[in-house]
């Protein structure tokens, strides 16, 4: 750098600080440019201003550990198995690799949300490299090897672990490693209490928690015979709120919880208007997030424009001898609705889309899981009957029996997930996917090694049975658009669906290493589609290679090869051999707060906008511009509202078809959008085979048909 520029940029860091700076990107320059540099001087003034001369200085690297761990910060038995010469060795290459934050959002999110601080929160003890290799060792325990190679994955900005595992890996005062957990609430009085004791104990650890509530009775439904007893799930509901509210980890991560019920419970109305602007404070639902369960016959019945039965659990479980969420409502429907002795209710199918869409428009509730189409898919032997806080988990799970005490009589098995993902781009451009999605994978597998939530024993027997991960993806739109390729053309598509494809096969044959490794598969392999070798029939019989000129490019000038029949066949074969360590094994998240410090756009949603605005807490407005944006390629950023949702659930559905659970997918309308329009989406999602929806976002736009000059968030 010129002694010149040099100065130029001194100068400017004091005259003006770093929030100023980064709110001139909302700004066009007198060219009618957007500023970006300012965002890169506000990360060198943040640093310079704030970073630096509030955090701890050490002598050394030694001392700074030793002090770390003598003071309670660092949990020793993490740094026990390692000599200090290598110690040494990964934070001097941590260090080498010279990591720069991208953006200012970037920058202050890891520092506000994931660095270590001193008790009394006045100081920084760590800062990203320092993070990544207190990462790299706790999941390593002692493999050199692999820290290193964990190091310069989530360094590099290939891999980044979810955020309870960034955050806490390492930390003396931490909650869990794992992103989020999926309970069962049974029809008794026993399970809806170890719920709540579940919420509270699962939210001071810092994770998502859902609930399924499809097995309790109906309000009014009969409890030991006498008619009329039941409050229904909504009671259920309030309770499960107030433990959420009241529990959070250590104050930096507040407690979250969804629920589930499914579309033919007699509450299902009343549960969906716990969502209204203007209900009723004694069944108003404000911080719970819900979630609906459908299954085909409710479209079928929508599309007849016939009466759509709701049935109760109560009445099901005593004639069938199982609970409602255990059953294929599609095969037993008109059964059921001949059966005399099952008490029901009758409502018009189309009505309650038109109810499902309303509520969604005034609250971005409910989430969908599309039942068939999940049970279809699910390569494990067993039903899923419900999803997780951000919709993608999609689990087997069974059930917990309790005595009256509230002992286990018998410990079912209940579901964690453990998450983290690729950055597309940073992947595509290092070439290596296998070395890659192998070194993630471990990762992840470490972190389900590693935990054990003996606080809801359902949850450990659940984790300890399957050793379910969740691979995840992000920054598909910046890529893409680096690449100058418009999110949701044709090539977009294709390169979408052979990237998942090819993930998927690196994946699998990690997961088949460790199970050679270790001779030991996860519990019930046996039984699955991949014991069997139906699982890989598609990819077998079927040739998978780029059509399009541009997306062979891609994959060429990546040196990366796509896997052929030949491989499936191999990989086929070792697993029907050897099996597969881990059930589950890719989720797509919605990807919040590691993508800002990834610099990554949100799992492969399109971007929101070109120039994000986003409230940070106390600080105000921060601005975040979209991921490999320069002032020559605007043309490729189109927003999600302008995308629109078809667009967004034809890429979605590439990529479906080759992820074992779900993926978080959000649509977007503009202000102009009416429910039909989202019911028009919700059907298109379900003809083509999308597995679960996530939130409804409307754009609001308040300046809409005045002149705007000079604001680029407000422009676009």
């Amino acid at each position: 750098m010129a002694k010149t520029e040099f100065t130029i940029i001194e100068t400017t860091l004091q005259r003006q600080d770093y929030y100023a700076l980064n709110a001139m990107l909302n700004l066009y320059d007198a060219a009618g440019n957007i500023q970006f540099n300012k965002d890169h001087l506000a990360v060198k003034a943040y640093q310079q201003q704030h970073v630096i001369p509030n955090s701890r200085n050490f002598s050394s690297l030694n001392q700074k550990l030793q002090r770390l761990v003598e003071e309670g910060y660092y949990e020793e038995k993490v740094l026990t198995p390692y000599n200090q010469v290598f110690l040494s060795k990964l934070f001097k290459e941590a260090y080498c690799q010279k990591f720069e934050f991208q953006t200012f959002m970037g920058a202050l999110k890891f520092y506000t949300s994931y660095a270590l601080k001193s008790f009394d929160g006045k100081q920084y003890l760590e800062n990203f490299e320092d993070r990544v290799c207190m990462v790299a060792l706790t999941l390593a325990r002692g493999d050199e090897t692999f820290a290193l190679a964990m190091m310069t994955e989530i360094l590099a900005g290939r891999f980044q672990p979810a955020t309870p595992t960034f955050l806490n890996c390492g930390k003396a005062q931490r909650g869990e490693y794992i992103s989020c957990f999926l309970l069962r609430i049974e029809d008794n009085m026993e399970s809806i209490g170890r719920a709540i004791n579940a919420a509270l104990q699962l939210s001071k650890r810092g994770g998502g928690v859902a609930f399924m509530l499809t097995n309790l009775r109906e309000a009014g439904a009969p409890i030991k015979r006498i008619k009329n007893q039941s409050s229904g799930v909504i009671p259920v509901m309030k309770m499960l709120e107030d433990a959420f509210s009241y529990a959070n980890q250590l104050g930096s991560r507040q407690g979250a919880g969804a629920v589930y019920l499914h579309a033919h419970h007699p509450d299902i109305l009343d549960y969906l208007d716990t969502k209204r602007e203007n209900a009723d404070e004694k069944i108003r639902i404000k911080t719970l997030s819900l979630g609906v369960v459908i299954p085909d016959i409710t479209f079928q019945l929508a599309r007849d424009n016939q009466p759509m039965h709701l049935f109760s659990p109560y009445d099901i479980e005593r004639i069938y001898g199982q609970p409602f969420s255990q059953l294929a409502i599609d095969d037993q429907y008109h059964e059921m609705v001949e059966n005399r002795y099952i008490n029901k209710t009758t409502i018009n199918a189309r009505a309650f889309f038109q109810k499902l869409a309303e509520i969604q428009f005034e609250s971005g509730y409910p989430y969908i899981m599309f039942e068939n189409t999940v049970n279809l898919t699910n390569p494990i032997s067993g039903r899923i009957n419900m999803s997780n806080l951000c919709s993608e988990i999609l689990q087997v799970n069974s059930a917990t029996e309790y005595h009256e005490d509230l002992s286990y009589r018998q410990v079912g098995r209940d579901i964690s997930c453990n998450l983290g993902s690729l950055n597309i781009a940073k992947t595509m451009d290092y070439g290596h996917v296998g070395h890659t999605v192998e070194t993630a994978i471990r990762a992840l597998t470490a972190v389900s090694d590693i935990s054990n939530i003996s606080a809801v024993p359902s949850i450990a027997e659940g984790n300890h049975y399957s050793h379910a991960i969740g691979l995840g993806q992000m920054n598909l739109h910046g890529y893409l658009a680096r690449e100058h390729i418009h999110y949701g053309s044709p090539e977009a598509i294709e390169f979408t669906d052979l990237y998942f494809y090819t993930v998927t096969y690196h994946a699998i044959r990690a997961s088949n290493q460790l199970a050679i490794e270790r001779g030991r598969t996860f519990g019930g392999f046996s039984k699955s589609r991949y014991a069997s070798g139906e699982y890989f029939k598609k990819y077998i019989t079927q040739c998978w290679t780029p059509k399009n000129d541009s997306v062979c490019s891609l994959f060429l000038k990546s040196h990366i090869q796509l896997p052929t029949q030949k491989d499936w066949e191999l990989l086929a074969d070792s697993v029907k051999r050897y099996g597969l360590y881990n059930q589950n094994l890719q989720a797509v998240p919605p990807t919040g707060s590691i993508s800002y410090i990834n610099h990554s756009t949100s799992s492969i949603h399109p971007i929101v906008s070109r120039i994000e605005i986003r409230k940070e807490g106390k600080t105000g407005r921060i601005y975040y511009p979209a991921p490999y944006m320069t002032n020559t390629n605007l043309e490729y950023y189109q927003d999600a509202y302008e995308i629109g949702a078809e667009k967004i659930i034809d890429t979605y559905a590439v990529a479906t078809q080759h992820v074992d659970q779900g993926l978080s997918l959000t649509l977007f309308f503009r202000d102009t959008a009416t429910t039909r329009d989202i019911n028009r989406a919700q059907i298109y999602a379900w003809k083509k085979g999308i597995k679960t929806l996530y939130y409804i976002r409307i754009r609001q736009l308040a300046l809409e048909g005045t002149e705007v000059t000079g604001c680029v968030s407000c422009a676009l």
